[in-house]
């Protein structure tokens, strides 16, 4: 299978390229750094000749309103090609609950992505993972100084960028969906108690101090950032992850 890999050599995108490559795709990775621009649409029409799927990995350079115009433009710009040159597949990343958050900007993005993709002329499939171990350490960084480290106790279910890229090639190599595959870690905690876990392993003597307004995670309501019945559980878990990095 011929297979585009948009945002291929990112941190997701560069390990989906070779899960699909080892399992004997034609997996093509593409980014600026190949040429391509899905903002001006530079570079879609080779990435896209002859492909079966594309998977998009890209995401917006902000968190803010402006991410909302990042995924319209990307992702018009992206069906337009895929459905002209015959593209039988589009996968692209979410996030789980990301129509659940309306107070936060990115979230209503995503949700915006999804949208788009659904009502667009090819064939789809949306997974929607939890949050990243690999991004603990800048939530932390958010709200912290030199002695106290700020967090909410919002209930998360982060798992381990790999599982991720396992879960999204799994998708690509297959037909498509035509709905949402939600992928979370094996475990949940609250955020306040990930900072907790991740310091002690670090040796970092800050202390974490529970702060229902602090950073953008104090705006998720309940468990809308938990894993949904019927998601798939990831098996790698946290405190194993972090004693291997």
């Amino acid at each position: 299978m011929n297979i585009a890999v948009i945002g291929g050599t990112g941190l997701i995108g560069s390990q989906v390229v070779k899960l699909l490559q080892a399992a004997g795709h034609d997996a093509v990775p593409h980014s600026p750094s190949t040429g391509l621009d899905l903002l001006s649409g530079a570079g879609l029409d080779e990435a896209l000749k002859g492909a079966d799927t594309v998977v998009n990995l890209t995401n917006s350079p902000t968190f803010d309103d402006a991410s909302a115009a990042f995924f319209r433009t990307s992702m018009d710009n992206l069906l337009a090609a895929a459905g002209a040159h015959g593209v039988g597949h589009a996968v692209i990343l979410s996030i789980v609950g990301t129509d659940e958050v309306p107070d936060l900007a990115y979230y209503r993005a995503k949700a915006l992505q999804e949208e788009l993709l659904k009502a667009g002329p090819v064939p789809y499939s949306i997974v929607r993972a939890t949050q990243f171990f690999e991004f603990v350490e800048a939530v932390l960084s958010w709200t912290s100084d030199e002695h106290t480290v700020r967090l909410p106790a919002t209930p998360i279910q982060p798992m381990a960028a790999a599982d991720v890229a396992r879960a999204v090639a799994d998708v690509s190599a297959g037909a498509p969906l035509g709905g949402i595959r939600n992928v979370a870690g094996p475990d949940v905690f609250t955020l306040d108690e990930l900072g907790r876990i991740t310091l002690a392993a670090k040796g970092d003597p800050r202390t974490v101090t529970t702060d229902p307004s602090a950073g953008m995670f104090a705006a998720v309501p309940g468990d809308a950032i938990i894993a949904k019945p019927g998601a798939v559980l990831a098996p790698t878990h946290y405190r194993e992850w972090l004693a291997s990095h």
